[in-house]
């Protein structure tokens, strides 16, 4: 099957669904040549003016369905990341967790979802690297970057592998609203997925692949919607109602 990455034209496409105030959904089918449906992308488009962003993290891992219920948050997506050492989850890159950073930081080639006081924002590492020196309430460290900085797509064919995998991306839009995509079919390679950002209509000035395959997974409070991860996750990115 060709897997190049095609989607239904813009006004064919649902409008966002407002879920609340400064909260909206939508799902994005995502087409082959002959307009088969090969993916299909939920995403979650979310306004810091109304919600609250943290990154959480526990070393024994839970569910989403836990981490909902321990954050109160009204959207948990899965975070970067992590190995198993000494029988506990150890996160792979920086994490901030309540201002107290962990992990070592990745090179240039990755980038890191950051929450201070000015509040949520996503960078690229080889522009801005991390500075132990910030105050950070909350950050996240993953790779590769699948939109650079000013909406172009990031990720070249030459570092392809070409393998296709469930995937979960995190976004900033020219508004500076951020983004949670997760495409749960497991068809998209990451240049494939980089390119169909860049082209979305989403208007991403900025996007970072998370952790994929068994560990994508989001889930929606209210209505309630939950996109399971297939391992439990220790590292997840949540927002909470203002």
């Amino acid at each position: 099957m060709d897997i190049s990455p095609t989607w239904t034209p813009a006004a064919e496409e649902p409008e966002w669904e407002r879920l609340r105030a400064g909260l909206e959904r939508r799902t994005i089918l995502v087409t082959g040549a002959a307009l088969e449906v090969y993916e299909t992308v939920t995403a979650v488009r979310i306004d810091p003016q109304y919600f609250f962003f943290d990154v959480a993290y526990d070393p024994l891992g839970m569910d989403l369905e836990a981490w909902q219920r321990e954050s109160g948050a009204d959207v948990v997506v899965n975070g970067g990341y992590f190995r198993m050492g000494q029988d506990i989850f150890l996160p792979d890159g920086l994490i901030v967790v309540g201002g107290k950073p962990m992990g070592e930081s990745y090179g240039e080639y990755a980038g890191m979802f950051a929450v201070g006081e000015g509040g949520p924002e996503l960078r690229r590492l080889s522009e801005r690297p991390y500075d132990p020196r910030e105050p950070l309430r909350a950050a996240l460290q993953s790779f590769p970057i699948l939109i650079r900085p000013g909406g172009s797509a990031g990720f070249p064919e030459s570092a392809d592998d070409g393998i296709a995998a469930r995937r979960t991306v995190i976004g900033q839009d020219r508004q500076g609203r951020i983004l949670f995509l997760l495409a749960d079919r497991g068809h998209f390679t990451l240049r494939a997925l980089s390119l169909f950002l860049e082209s979305s209509g989403l208007g991403l000035d900025i996007a970072m692949n998370l952790d994929g395959g068994p560990s994508s997974g989001m889930l929606i409070r209210q209505p309630l919607e939950i996109l399971p991860a297939r391992y439990i996750l220790p590292i997840v990115i949540t927002a909470t109602a203002k």
